[in-house]
């Protein structure tokens, strides 16, 4: 008989994941830092596709200018004839930014430039971490309830950056021990996962090999070189599988080839539609932490959250030992990051 494995295994005595408060079933609010490429375009996203769920869209970035400019363009989007309401988009002061349902963190020091070499996507680490780490203390300090969304890169280190610096806020009165304040694990969430199952889906689509990650397949880990994407769980093939992964990392440098900063499809597929679907407590991919207090990673996964308690449900499929196995070192890899 074949081993199957739980993905429990990696962390057994992981945290629960809840968050601080039930998500509400409409007039939600989310916030976004920064407006470059990618805060841009999934603002355009969350406009357009929003509509019902999001109430308002609230923005800021550092250059006042580049506000200005995206608050009366993105509302002069919507259909014409009093038709779908869509969300409202405001200009934020930087100390507003956690009175939200959902923060999305898309801010970002240096994007590496189109030829550089390696994977652009750790080369942010260091910069990314100071960054986030201010806005993780920020939501500790203002006591944030709401969900604390990473969009940049690399994403799973950053969320981990993230719920430390926030359990190192300055709140009086408070004991300061590890989880008894800041962010809860499930409060913060990574969104990396979603444009690699997209990436995968792309190559399955053009060839018979993959064609059943189209019906069976999986996606697991971090935004970039560990990767796992599974062609199939119960028809597992490793080698097949290898194969689709190679291609689904290689993807973002595809389109640097041509001459492109790749931002369009992971704003929409790993950001507007997941934070969406993850609203609406829909199952998308996007990393949860698995661990406990500081130990730990946040693994990109399938799952989603039940809105009226606030649970984190996390797909646990029966994993064949081999594909266990590449989740288990992806993991470990990430637990070793800091």
């Amino acid at each position: 008989m074949i081993k199957k494995r739980s993905i429990w295994e990696l962390a057994p005595d992981a945290d629960e994941l809840k968050l601080a408060a039930p998500l509400k079933h409409k007039g939600l609010r989310v916030n976004i830092l920064a407006l470059g490429d990618v805060g841009a375009t999934l603002l355009l996203g969350l406009r357009v596709l929003g509509g019902g769920l999001v109430e308002r869209i609230g923005i800021y970035d550092v250059n006042p200018q580049v506000m200005s400019r995206y608050e009366m363009e993105m509302n002069q989007i919507g259909w014409p004839f009093g038709g779908k309401k869509l969300p409202e988009v405001v200009c934020l002061d930087e100390e507003d930014l956690f009175d939200c349902d959902m923060f999305v963190f898309c801010a970002s020091k240096a994007v590496p430039p189109v030829g550089a070499a390696g994977d652009v996507r750790m080369m942010q680490l260091e910069a990314n971490s100071r960054i986030v780490s201010h806005y993780g203390r920020m939501a500790g300090e203002k006591n944030f309830k709401g969900i604390f969304a990473v969009v940049s890169d690399p994403v799973d280190p950053l969320c981990k950056a993230a719920l430390l610096a926030s359990r190192e806020a300055d709140v009086p009165g408070d004991s300061g021990a590890m989880g008894c304040r800041g962010l809860k694990p499930g409060q913060v969430r990574g969104y990396g996962l979603g444009v690699m199952n997209k990436r995968a889906e792309y190559y399955a689509r053009g060839d018979k090999r993959f064609e059943s990650y189209l019906t069976e397949g999986r996606a697991f880990g971090p935004h970039g070189a560990d990767l796992v994407i599974a062609n199939s769980i119960e028809n597992y093939d490793d080698a097949v599988s290898r194969d689709l992964t190679d291609l689904t990392v290689a993807a973002n440098l595809k389109v640097r080839e041509l001459g492109f900063k790749p931002y369009i499809a992971p704003a929409l597929s790993s950001g507007a539609i997941s934070l969406l679907l993850t609203l609406a407590g829909e199952w998308n991919y996007s990393s949860v932490f698995l661990g406990k207090g500081a130990e730990g990673a946040f693994l990109g996964i399938r799952n989603r959250i039940d809105p009226d308690s606030g649970h984190i449900i996390v797909e646990d499929l029966p994993l064949p030992d081999e594909l266990y196995e590449r989740i288990k070192k992806a993991y470990r890899n990430l637990c070793g990051i800091n």
